[in-house]
């Protein structure tokens, strides 16, 4: 099979990409989740949007900025810096260059996200094109405009088998004045109940993780204020308040195991660590957030998912399993609303063939 390369440069050039070509087709970013989810299958086209970056709009007043979705999260983070701002998200690959269009598709979060939430929560507009070119806008560059909500959602955790997310507009927060960190060496089982001691507490963590057996409770705010409030929660938790070196060092080490993940998985909170003993292998565990992540052989893939659908939760693979070995878990109770909506955007299955493997069952795509 010819695959054609387009690597368009803006909305216009993405909407003539899809408009124009015929077939099936692959979106790629950066790449660095390419290992993720579903094998994607031969297609006639490879979208690359990797060439569509760049801040369309930004008002520091408003905390809200416009970008085109092939910008590099990191790259938009240094240039909000300047006035003291940022998307208050922490994806471990966000350092590996993925793009903010990536990050969203491939609902990817990291440890801010107890707090701030995943961007699907922080993205108050969007621009996509759908299979057959049309354009498609919801939401705006105000943050109470709730308007079109649902599209910018609909493409989290799509893996670009709805849309290609061509322009978000993302909310701000500022960039703290003061950061620190609480660590507490001890197992699974004692960082939960440590965890739900500081959730109940009044010292507001905006992050709470557990790795490599380490607890990690961070605190943002002023730099007494801060100072204060960690220096009571080590008190209470037995724990130590680490030097800045070191709370960089811990946290650089939390999300090399969330790299180096096999699976990621999520469920209700109080379930996370019951879930993750089972699991085995090497965890790292949202406490508050009830995402995890496991680093196990490939051949305990399907051992895994079937522990995830268990307990009522969600699964995918962040190194592609074995042939023949699945890379979700089960599919979730509202699938047949999933489907229905993937007919509607894609009714010929044109975008990303393979990424979900079979939950949309297997249909010819247009030519």
């Amino acid at each position: 099979m010819t695959v054609t390369l387009i690597a368009p440069t803006d909305l216009r050039s993405a909407h003539e990409a899809l408009a124009d070509t015929t077939g099936t087709v692959q979106i790629q970013g950066a790449g660095t989740a390419a290992g993720w989810a579903g094998a994607p299958e031969p297609a006639a086209t490879v979208l690359d949007t990797t060439r569509m970056t760049g801040v369309l709009a930004y008002n520091p007043a408003d905390m809200t900025v416009a970008v085109r979705a092939g910008t590099p999260l990191r790259e938009l983070q240094a240039e909000l810096a300047g006035n003291g701002q940022r998307v208050a998200f922490d994806a471990a690959r966000a350092e590996q260059g993925a793009t903010v269009g990536g990050l969203i598709a491939t609902a990817d979060s990291g440890p801010l996200a107890l707090t701030y939430g995943s961007l699907r929560d922080l993205v108050i507009g969007a621009t996509i094109v759908l299979a057959d070119g049309t354009v498609a806008r919801s939401g705006g560059h105000v943050i109470k405009n709730v308007a079109g909500y649902d599209l910018a959602k609909l493409l989290h955790g799509s893996y670009g088998a709805l849309g290609l997310l061509a322009e978000v507009v993302l909310r701000l927060h500022p960039i703290p004045a003061a950061t620190r960190t609480v660590a507490l060496d001890c197992s699974l089982p004692t960082a939960a109940e440590r965890a739900a001691t500081a959730l109940h507490s009044a010292v507001e963590p905006v992050s709470l993780e557990w790795a490599d057996g380490t607890l990690l409770v961070r605190l943002v705010g002023t730099a007494d204020g801060t100072e204060a409030r960690a220096r009571h929660l080590a008190g209470t938790l037995g724990a130590t308040v680490l030097s800045e070196e070191s709370a960089e060092a811990a946290w650089a080490r939390h999300a090399e195991r969330v790299t180096d993940a096999v699976v990621r998985l999520g469920c209700r909170p109080s379930r996370l660590p019951g879930l993750l003993a089972e699991c085995g292998g090497t965890a790292v565990a949202g406490l508050g957030t009830g995402i995890g992540t496991v680093t196990v052989p490939l051949d305990d893939v399907g051992r895994v998912h079937d522990a995830v659908t268990a307990v009522g939760g969600t699964s995918v693979t962040r190194r592609r399993p074995k042939e023949g070995m699945r890379a979700w878990g089960q599919p979730p109770s509202a699938i047949r609303v999933l489907q229905a909506v993937q007919r509607e955007l894609d009714p010929g299955g044109r975008l990303c063939p393979g990424r979900f493997e079979s939950w949309f069952g297997t249909r010819e795509a247009t030519s």
